[in-house]
């Protein structure tokens, strides 16, 4: 595994270029004073000793130089080996509904929109506990699989949307199931499901997967997404209908969601605008018997910079070397022939 231990300080490459771009002004602007004195090939026979291709033979091996301090800075590292870690923590499968109906306009700028924030938001705010997700619709799938690695889990976070599922509808009962199918094989951990739905579902499993989860020792928290009274769906800029041309409006169904999390000992939580409620539910499970985690991971690195650094001492010696000028007693091994 290859990493930039210091990768800000790449940035300063960006000095090069400009330095290039600086050097071609400056040549341009000696290039017009010296016109000034008259025509530039009858100079160049009066200044005998002077080599552009040495300049730019110095130049280019101090820029050379420049690059490699500036790579050897940012401390390019390869892993020597895996490590395990051991910390406590819970495993954490986040089971979040992208079906048609969370983009209902009920919350601004719709339901899936507050979701993935709400959950990027969680991501960046952990540190310990292993992250999972599951998508579901009407059919299930594991978006993220359980991890550690919170950038990877906030980059999926971002996709969240109703194409990653081809079947619509709402199957929350499947998506629990999948969800308990998904935990690492490390019965030390606690485990919890954060389901996130507005709870119109069109299975009757549900409660029934929740009991099943719950005999395992797996807590369901659940936040609801919508109001009571609802609001009309839009897909694709168009408002969805029924089969009888009326529109299609998605209310939050409260006593299901409750109902799950009362199965499994877990608890329930509103959304609102203000607050979507993630907060609070990560307060209550870290109230938890925290278990065990282990976790695999490049932790030892074998530094490269001292290569990279000798390279560019190379080069700042060989500048050093090149004289601007032709020496007269070095005419006959001059090998800057112009």
């Amino acid at each position: 595994m290859f990493q930039f231990a210091n990768p800000k300080i790449l940035y300063l490459l960006l000095v090069v270029p400009a330095m290039i771009v600086v050097v071609i002004l400056l040549s341009i602007v000696r290039k017009r004073n010296l016109s000034k004195y008259g025509n530039i090939t009858l100079l160049k026979t009066l200044m005998p000793d002077v080599s552009l291709w040495r300049t730019r033979i110095k130049l280019t091996l101090y820029l050379l130089a420049l690059t490699a301090t500036i790579f050897a800075a940012a401390r390019p590292q390869f892993g020597a080996k895996l490590r395990e870690h051991k910390s406590t923590g819970v495993e954490m499968m986040l089971a979040i509904d992208v079906s048609n109906s969370m983009l209902a306009e009920d919350f601004a700028p719709n339901r899936l929109d507050r979701t993935r924030y709400a959950i990027d938001k969680l991501f960046a705010s952990m540190n310990q506990d292993r992250v999972g997700m599951v998508v579901f619709a009407g059919e299930s799938k594991v978006q993220l699989p359980i991890t550690s690695d919170y950038r990877m889990a906030r980059s999926f976070a971002k996709r969240l949307s109703p194409e990653l599922v081809q079947v619509q509808g709402t199957e929350i009962g499947q998506a629990i199931t999948l969800a308990t199918l998904s935990f690492s094989k490390n019965r030390d951990a606690g485990r919890v499901i954060i389901l996130i739905t507005d709870g119109e579902t069109h299975d009757n499993t549900a409660l029934d997967a929740a009991k099943r989860a719950a005999e395992q020792g797996i807590r369901i928290y659940a936040v609801g997404i919508g109001t009571p009274d609802g609001a009309p769906v839009k897909v694709a800029g168009q408002w969805l209908k029924d089969e009888k041309d009326e529109m299609v409006v998605s209310r939050l169904n409260e006593e299901l969601l409750q109902q799950i999390t009362a199965a499994t000992g877990g608890g329930y939580i509103r959304a609102t605008n203000s607050t979507f409620g993630l907060d609070e539910i990560v307060n209550e499970i870290n109230k938890l018997e925290q278990g065990e985690l282990t976790t695999l991971s490049f932790e030892e690195y074998n530094e490269q910079f001292q290569w990279i650094l000798a390279v560019a001492a190379v080069l700042l010696v060989l500048e050093s070397l090149i004289l601007s000028r032709r020496n007269p007693r070095l005419k006959r091994f001059n090998i800057f022939r112009e």
